[in-house]
């Protein structure tokens, strides 16, 4: 159609449906299409992150000890950014620093990024405010404040000498490919008691010493919520396959870590935040649940994530 030959009114007309339709557009909700950041390449882990000794004796320094002592006790936020019992650590092994535990140093230099979980291009601050809202099932910190600053420092310190914009080997979790016939709740549940239980409990609700964390919550009010990503199977599934049990890596076999995250996220968790916004469960699940993950399937005859249980989340607006 040649624009520029129509009659005015008719120009008019058709840029006011389009105005019509971009605003109506703009107004859907954000879908989790789960696109994932370049994956790293395969071959042996070359880059090593600079020492705990080695911060410098200055502000810089000053400000990176402080991110680090957020990120291995990120429970010091409890009630104010954090409601659950979960640390930075938990997800990120080793302060951050191991490979195949979705390291700081292979995440810093990767944004800024597009995300298909927001629909959007996100700078580092937006990532972690993700995971204040999600993995903490928490409020998101301002950008800017001394939190995010804090703990952005310290990626970037464990980043010396790393490339930017280059996905490194050992950056994120192992991806698997799904096992044939699928994943074995029951298979998982055996294995949970006989690899996980020590540590997790027998109820997946992790142990404390000293009203510390020692094992974080897999399932239940302290757990991550249904928004976050390790609640995906095949995430976990990266995960367990590479760090878990701990000391013992890659000691379990693929079908292992995926029957062992199909079990594990197939409990309850708090609320997926976003489900604020929508009208119902099934609209929740269908915006942004298309992923392997149990958000709105029937387990036990109970259909996971029919609820209003939030955890301790006040419902303060989370970016």
């Amino acid at each position: 159609m040649n624009l520029w030959r129509l009659p005015l009114s008719v120009l008019a007309s058709s840029f006011s449906v389009l105005a019509v339709s971009t605003l109506v557009h703009a107004a859907e909700p954000k879908v989790d299409y789960q696109k994932q950041l370049p994956a790293a390449p395969e071959g042996k882990v070359t880059l090593e992150p600079p020492k705990e000794q080695d911060i410098p004796d200055n502000q810089y320094g000053e400000m990176v000890r402080h991110g680090r002592d957020l990120f291995v006790n990120t429970q010091q936020l409890r009630g104010k950014t954090v409601f659950n019992g979960q640390n930075c650590v938990n997800c990120h092994l080793d302060a951050g620093r191991l490979a195949n535990s979705a390291p700081m140093w292979g995440a810093f230099g990767m944004y800024p990024a597009y995300r298909g979980k927001n629909d959007k291009v996100n700078t580092l601050s937006e990532r972690l405010q993700g995971c204040f809202t999600y993995s903490m099932n928490g409020i998101a910190p301002e950008t800017g404040s001394d939190t995010l600053v804090a703990l952005e420092t310290y990626f970037h310190w464990l980043s010396t000498g790393a490339p930017i914009n280059q996905a490194l080997r050992g950056r994120g979790y192992v991806r698997l490919e799904k096992p044939e016939g699928g994943y074995d709740r029951e298979r998982g549940r055996k294995l949970y008691t006989e690899q996980c239980a020590v540590c997790h409990g027998d109820d997946g609700h992790g142990q404390t010493v000293a009203g510390q964390v020692v094992f974080p919550p897999l399932w239940g009010d302290e757990a991550y919520n249904w928004g976050a990503g390790m609640h995906r199977v095949n995430t976990a599934a990266g995960f367990i396959k590479a760090n878990m049990p701990l000391g013992k890596p890659n000691s379990l076999s693929d079908k292992d870590a995926w029957d062992l995250a199909a079990f594990i996220n197939s409990h309850e968790r708090p609320q997926d935040p976003r489900r604020r916004s929508q009208e119902s469960l099934d609209s929740t699940a269908k915006t942004f649940h298309k992923h392997d993950g149990f958000y709105g399937k029937e387990v036990g005859g109970k259909r996971l994530g029919n609820h209003d249980n939030y955890g301790e989340n006040p419902g303060v607006a989370s970016k």
